[in-house]
């Protein structure tokens, strides 16, 4: 691409990889993400700027959601994308020596028994986008693997999901198990997932419920004081 030598048309070639990285986001093309990523990274463009550029792409359909314009597959669809082009990124970001601002440490998983991801894998993507190190240690976990990670990562904020509502009581069985280990003043505890509403957050003992991704990232915002 010799017509990209000068500093200007570099320029123009830069808008036109970030817009398509934000149209890979926008129209749920995980493949495109990828390969998009891969040409920002070959030209040596700033990974952050490819980072703040998807960032600001899924916080606005986030927002979409709430508000109604967008819905649960536009937000499925959108996570999944971003999540198809995060891995190079970050690793470029690490080999520059950057630092992205870190909002704060979060431990996100399913319950045991429980092996839905969809809802975690958007709530995790949002929770990146909103600034936070998130350590998604999958499905069906169990208490022990829960609290090991919370020691290992030394995190701020657990979130845990549940879809069914025989695999729900786990998430105070995880609690329950974050006490005994004295690490519960030190922890915030947030849950959600299809079988969870506000009463039985309550019950449990947990710092906070939000019933859709983009509320649960707003809400880890609030629990951690920023």
């Amino acid at each position: 691409m010799e017509d990209n030598k000068s500093g200007r048309d570099l320029s123009e070639f830069q808008k036109d990889l970030l817009n398509d990285l934000k149209k890979s986001i926008k129209t749920y093309d995980r493949n495109m993400a990828a390969r998009t990523v891969d040409k920002i990274i070959e030209n040596k463009m700033d990974p952050m700027v490819a980072m703040n550029a998807m960032t600001e792409t899924i916080r606005i359909i986030g927002e979409g959601f709430e508000k109604g314009e967008y819905f649960l597959p536009d937000l499925a669809g959108a996570a999944d994308a971003m999540n198809g082009a995060l891995p190079p990124l970050e690793k470029k970001i690490k080999e520059n020596g950057r630092k992205v601002e870190n909002q704060g440490k979060i431990v996100i998983g399913t319950v045991l028994g429980d092996i839905h991801d969809i809802g975690k894998t958007m709530v995790s993507t949002l929770l990146k986008a909103a600034g936070f190190t998130v350590f998604d240690i999958g499905i069906d976990i169990k208490a022990e693997v829960f609290v090991n990670a919370l020691k290992e990562h030394d995190a701020d904020i657990l979130a845990m999901s549940a879809l069914l509502t025989t695999t729900a009581p786990e998430m105070e069985k995880v609690i329950s198990l974050i006490k005994e280990e004295n690490l519960r003043d030190k922890i915030k505890i947030i849950i959600g997932g299809g079988a969870i509403n506000q009463e039985f957050a309550d019950k449990i003992g947990a710092d906070g419920y939000d019933p859709t991704a983009p509320g649960a990232a707003k809400l880890a915002k609030k629990l951690i004081g920023k």
